[in-house]
């Protein structure tokens, strides 16, 4: 591959040249990728023109097809990806709904889903903020995941997800109904693409109110950003160090920020065509239903399975490839 150059002064802004570098890897990766799937189709090609009824050779043949045919069905789904944003690492939110102990056990539950989910997937991942529940559970969440197209596959599970279970938590063991709401942003990189000005910035700390030890008690190391022009709130209380957190929290709050631009915009977009807009918490996307029966049902795709178990344990892509696939059609609609 053609030897990089860059001019002297490349490295003097941070933040654009990580810009630069972000972009840069990703179009070799996807370089790399087609000139892999062109080398496997040569390959391919050969061996068909050395088969002359070797029956050992069609096997093989074959096997090598439906690996290529699946790969295409893995390339196909990058078509969804259509924003520049798609690419990045997502910061993931998780809200338990109103219903105390039983929506923050729930989105307890929603949180180790997506952990385990990365899990599977390789992915990087950091806890940013959490703030335990009263009983179990969490009230909210917000986690990094870093990895390729993280924020492109993850965009499927914005909304609120709804559960429907027996109660853990109720004597009598009454079936309960849990709401949570999911938030998915892309990573926002820097001043590059959000620019904040230190009078639009309002900065409290308090003292973390989650498990950490004696000096996480003691002290006011917890961070909470107010960005005044919209209202928009960060917090950070996981790491020990005031300073720290407020890195998080500012990361967190310039990606709040850039979410909000690309919804304006969205809903403008869907304006201009006519498309019906809604805004705040809406209806559920997704149901989990654990009892009378056990199911899991996407509302938006009418993709289903009753292996329950399985999609709490993270095994969630059967979902998230509906989804691009129902997306990719809406656009070929338009």
């Amino acid at each position: 591959m053609e030897k990089l150059s860059v001019e002297p002064d490349f490295w003097l802004d941070q933040a654009k040249a990580q810009t630069v570098m972000r972009q840069l890897a990703d179009s070799r990766r996807a370089v790399t990728r087609w000139r892999g799937l062109e080398k496997k189709l040569a390959d391919i090609a050969e061996l068909v023109s050395l088969v002359d009824g070797d029956n050992h050779l069609g096997a093989e043949i074959g096997s090598e097809v439906k690996a290529v045919a699946s790969y295409l069905d893995k390339l196909e789904l990058e078509l969804a990806f259509t924003s520049k944003y798609d690419s990045r690492n997502a910061i993931l939110s998780v809200h338990a709904g109103a219903g105390g102990t039983e929506s923050q056990d729930w989105a307890g539950m929603l949180m180790r889903m997506y952990l385990r989910w990365a899990e599977r997937r390789g992915y990087k991942v950091e806890v940013l903020d959490v703030s335990p529940g009263d009983e179990a559970g969490i009230k909210n969440a917000v986690i990094e995941i870093n990895g390729s197209y993280a924020s492109g596959y993850l965009k499927s599970e914005r909304g609120v997800h709804r559960l429907v279970r027996l109660s853990p938590f109720d004597a009598d063991h009454a079936r309960h109904t849990s709401f949570a709401l999911v938030e998915v942003m892309p990573e926002a990189e820097g001043d590059v693409e959000v620019s904040i000005a230190p009078d639009e910035l309002k900065v409290e700390v308090f003292r973390s109110s989650g498990p950490g030890g004696q000096h996480m008690q003691k002290t006011s190391s917890a961070v909470r950003m107010i960005h005044l022009p919209t209202g928009i709130v960060a917090t950070s209380q996981s790491e020990r160090s005031q300073h720290q957190n407020k890195e998080i929290a500012l990361r967190i709050l310039r990606s709040r920020l850039l979410e909000r631009d690309l919804k304006e915009k969205a809903a403008e977009r869907a304006k201009l065509k006519g498309k019906h807009v809604t805004a705040g918490w809406g209806n559920q996307i997704r149901s989990y239903v654990l009892h009378p029966y056990r199911m899991v049902k996407d509302h938006r795709t009418n993709y289903q399975t009753g292996d329950t178990d399985a999609v709490l344990d993270g095994k969630i892509d059967d979902f998230i490839t509906a989804y691009l696939r129902s997306i990719m059609g809406q656009a070929e609609n338009d």
